[in-house]
């Protein structure tokens, strides 16, 4: 009896097992074909996984699942992938370009966000003014896959200083947000209150995860390099090694999520083996962990309780978006010259995701009475940052004139590790019909090919002849000239089209004297012996990226072509002025506009009133 009793619990527990694997399994395909629909119609791919959770959820087929604890592990997790990707992604000329605004937006700014929207959650929720300043924190932070994903993939190209602003950003402001959520559900929970020594607290937080980070990178680098496991290994060591960071830098004090995004800058930018298996498994992973992140929050929300805060939480959202970012992203921003499109664009582009969805769990485990409101609220204001910013990012840098055309045009590249070797690979390219080899241009000899396929047959470089569209040419390289590579057999990036770029291209070299005994130019005295790039140097502040343009008398000067240092490398020029009238932004006002504005208040205070009875012409 007892035996078929354990039978039946046994058969009873496979057969649960196997409904929950077919479950998780269909939920996943599901959310992957949804993928198709949202390339094809443009929606945000991240809200498309939250509503496929809410959809299969209590409200929707029914699937009930509402434990709190598994949601905020499996997020955490998720997390930590996300996070060391986005760091082995990022390139340090990128960080150096975006790393003191960025350092500005992710503590400064997400402390005056969640002040702000305190303060606004205060009045239209009825919180105290703890749990209103909890909101403000909860939703604070940007969210690193919803930006990274839309940015990367959203088919834009901005200029570069924009987007690296955005992208560390967005990597680097959640251990701010997290250490301050702890905080303050710990002191509405114990009934306490803030003290100086959470500043303290948070610097330790802040050390302890830098320098965790950079070890932890120098560690996985070392043990890449330096071991000969199995190739198949090596990427599941490398994540099983960000996960241990996070883990072992929080033992410590330190904050993980900070320290896997360091360890994954360090990595990402040294020389590693098996460096192209490693980026293959992590986008895969990557993938894998936002969507299980996003179906797992979404099903543990109940959107049937979410119409009971819906209007407080849509004026939050409204409130979060044009006035708390807002000024957020101007305070931090004014002092490093971003202009008054580029802090806008910024600033509608501060994505919630599932960053503020997973802290929000937080006080509910906590058993704090306003937890369960609070998660919904949150969890609306995701849904529209996600429905409104994240369905207009391309529309907004398209009205705001920030989109630039890309470096490199199309390209069909394929990338393979040489067995053994670290500082080759072999690069497989088919040419584009528009590329600059298919159109005549001379292969450099730094560029030729080891092999050529042409029409399904195998030819030697030297029998090929010229490559033609359509062949697939095989070359050994170091990485560094991957990105020349593409240039070169990939197509055409708008380079050559003159209202981008000018009608004619010249030496950056060329004096401007030169250039005014050819065309209609008056140069202020002095400005003859100055170079082209010279000129746009001293006329265009921070970074100088290709499209940017000087006019100069009836012409216009344009940078065509920077280096990876964005040192000017091509001058065009255009006869014509064909500057786009970028439409007026009545905030975001920077340094210079702002003294021009009280020179012209002094001025007209210094005039004085008209004399009584006199007429105010």
């Amino acid at each position: 009896m007892w035996e078929q009793v354990h039978g039946t619990l046994r058969l009873a527990m496979f057969e649960a097992m196997n409904v929950a694997i077919l479950i998780g399994a269909t939920l996943v395909v599901a959310a992957a074909f949804t993928s198709l629909l949202s390339f094809r119609f443009g929606a945000p791919l991240l809200l498309v996984f939250l509503l496929v959770g809410l959809l299969a959820g209590e409200d929707g087929l029914g699937l009930k699942f509402d434990n709190l604890g598994a949601a905020y592990f499996i997020g955490s997790i998720a997390l930590i992938i996300i996070l060391f990707d986005s760091g082995y992604a990022t390139r340090l000329s990128v960080l150096r370009l975006a790393a003191l605004p960025s350092l500005a937006l992710a503590t400064v700014g997400v402390v005056l966000t969640a002040v702000l929207v305190g303060v606004a959650a205060e009045v239209i929720l009825g919180l105290s003014w703890r749990e209103g300043l909890l909101i403000g924190v909860i939703v604070a932070p940007t969210d690193a896959a919803a930006v990274f994903f839309l940015l990367r993939v959203g088919g834009i190209t901005l200029r570069d200083r924009v987007r690296s602003t955005l992208e560390v950003e967005s990597g680097s402001n959640d251990p701010m947000a997290i250490f301050l959520t702890l905080a303050l559900v710990g002191v509405l929970s114990a009934g306490g209150d803030l003290s100086v020594g959470i500043i303290g607290d948070f610097a330790l937080q802040l050390v302890v995860g830098g320098v965790g980070g950079l070890a932890a990178g120098v560690l996985i680098v070392q043990i890449v390099n330096r071991t000969q496991f199995d190739a198949g290994l090596y990427p599941i060591v490398v994540t099983a090694l960000a996960l241990m960071t996070f883990a072992v830098t929080g033992m410590l004090g330190g904050s993980g999520f900070l320290a896997v995004y360091v360890a994954g800058l360090v990595s990402g930018n040294a020389r590693m083996r098996h460096a192209v298996a490693l980026r293959r498994f992590q986008e895969g992973t990557t993938w894998l962990a936002q969507i299980a992140m996003f179906l797992t929050l979404g099903l543990l929300a109940t959107p049937s309780q979410f119409p009971a805060v819906a209007v407080p939480a849509l004026l939050l959202s409204a409130f979060l978006t044009l006035v708390a970012r807002p000024i957020a992203v101007w305070v931090c921003l004014v002092a490093f010259r971003f202009s008054r499109q580029e802090m806008a664009f910024i600033a509608w582009v501060g994505l919630r995701g599932a960053v503020s969805i997973m802290l929000a769990i937080l006080p509910i485990v906590s058993g704090l009475p306003s937890g369960r409101p609070m998660f919904n609220v949150a969890f609306v204001v995701v849904l529209v940052s996600l429905l409104v910013q994240g369905w207009t990012i391309g529309p907004m840098a398209r009205f705001l004139g920030l989109i630039v055309p890309g470096r490199s045009g199309p390209v069909d590249r394929i990338e393979l590790e040489l067995p053994g070797s670290s500082a080759y690979e072999i690069v497989a390219y088919v040419v584009h019909p528009e590329s600059a080899v298919a159109r005549g241009h001379r292969i450099p000899r730094w560029a030729r090919p080891s092999l050529v396929i042409r029409n399904g047959r195998t030819l030697r470089p030297h029998r090929a002849g010229r490559p033609e569209a359509g062949d697939r040419i095989y070359v050994i390289t170091t990485p560094e000239y991957v990105g020349l590579l593409d240039g070169l057999f990939g197509g055409r990036a708008g380079a050559d089209d003159p209202q981008l770029y000018g009608d004619f291209a010249l030496a950056p070299d060329t004096r401007l004297a030169d250039v005014a005994r050819a065309y209609p130019v008056e140069l202020v005295p002095g400005d003859g012996q100055l170079t082209a790039a010279q000129f746009l140097r001293r006329e265009l502040s921070g970074a100088i990226e290709a499209g940017d343009r000087v006019p100069l008398g009836d012409v216009d000067i344009i940078v065509r072509r920077v280096s990876d240092s964005h040192e000017i490398v091509e001058v065009g020029l255009a006869l014509e002025h064909g500057r786009v009238a970028r439409p007026k932004i009545p905030l975001f006002q920077t340094p210079g506009e702002i003294a021009d504005l009280v020179r012209r208040l002094v001025h007209r205070k210094g005039q004085g009133e008209p004399p009584s009875g006199a007429s105010a012409a």
